[in-house]
C-alpha cells in the first residue's frame, strides 16, 4: 500500500500559482518570482499542469511602489487578472502557490480562486515568504476554496528558493 504522500504523485494535479519577478524583499531584482521557482520545482517532481495567475495591471518594478500597490488591491479586494484559471473538473490535487502578503495570498489568487467549486479537491498550499512561514494563508484558503481538503502546506524562504529543490522534493 502506498503512503499518502506517495499518492500525490499518481493523482491528477495542478499548479495555480501567483509570483511576481522585479524587485523583491531580501534578494533584490529577479528575473523569475520566488513562488514561481517553487512551482516549477513542483511540476518537474509531479508532471502537474500549471497556471500562473497574472495581474491585468502588473505591479511596479519598485518593490516600495509594489508595496503600495499590493496594500491597495488587498484593502479593496479588487485585482483583475488576464485571464481565468481553467476547469478544474479532471484534477484531484491542486498545488496553490502564494507569496505571503501580510499574511494572505495576494487579491490577484483571490480573485482567481473565489468562484470556483472545490468540493472533493485536495488543496497543497506552497508560499514563498522571508519570516511568516505559511501565515494565515492555509485559513484563507478554506475559506475562500469551498469544499476543498486543504493538506500539509510548505513554507520556504524567497531568499532561499534556488536551495530549496530538496526540500520541495521532500515535501511532495
Amino acid at each position: 500500500m502506498l503512503s499518502e504522500k506517495e499518492n500525490y504523485k499518481i493523482k491528477k494535479s495542478i499548479i495555480i500559482y501567483f509570483s511576481r519577478a522585479d524587485e523583491n524583499y531580501s534578494v533584490g531584482y529577479i528575473n523569475k518570482g520566488n513562488t514561481e521557482v517553487i512551482a516549477e520545482y513542483i511540476r518537474d517532481f509531479t508532471g502537474a499542469d500549471i497556471f500562473k495567475v497574472e495581474c491585468a495591471k502588473p505591479y511596479s518594478a519598485d518593490y516600495n511602489t509594489c508595496i503600495e500597490e499590493a496594500k491597495q488591491r488587498q484593502a479593496n479586494h479588487y485585482a483583475p487578472i488576464v485571464s481565468q484559471v481553467p476547469d478544474l473538473t479532471e484534477y484531484e490535487v491542486i498545488y496553490l502557490g502564494s507569496p505571503v502578503y501580510w499574511g494572505d495570498m495576494p487579491e490577484e489568487l483571490v480573485t482567481a480562486l473565489k468562484n470556483i467549486d472545490f468540493t472533493g479537491k485536495t488543496i497543497r498550499p506552497f508560499v514563498t515568504h522571508e519570516g511568516s512561514g505559511l501565515a494565515n494563508i492555509p485559513n484563507q484558503i478554506k475559506n475562500v476554496c469551498k469544499g476543498s481538503n486543504v493538506v500539509d502546506g510548505l513554507a520556504i524562504r524567497g531568499s532561499s528558493v534556488n536551495l530549496s529543490k530538496n526540500k520541495v522534493e521532500d515535501w511532495i
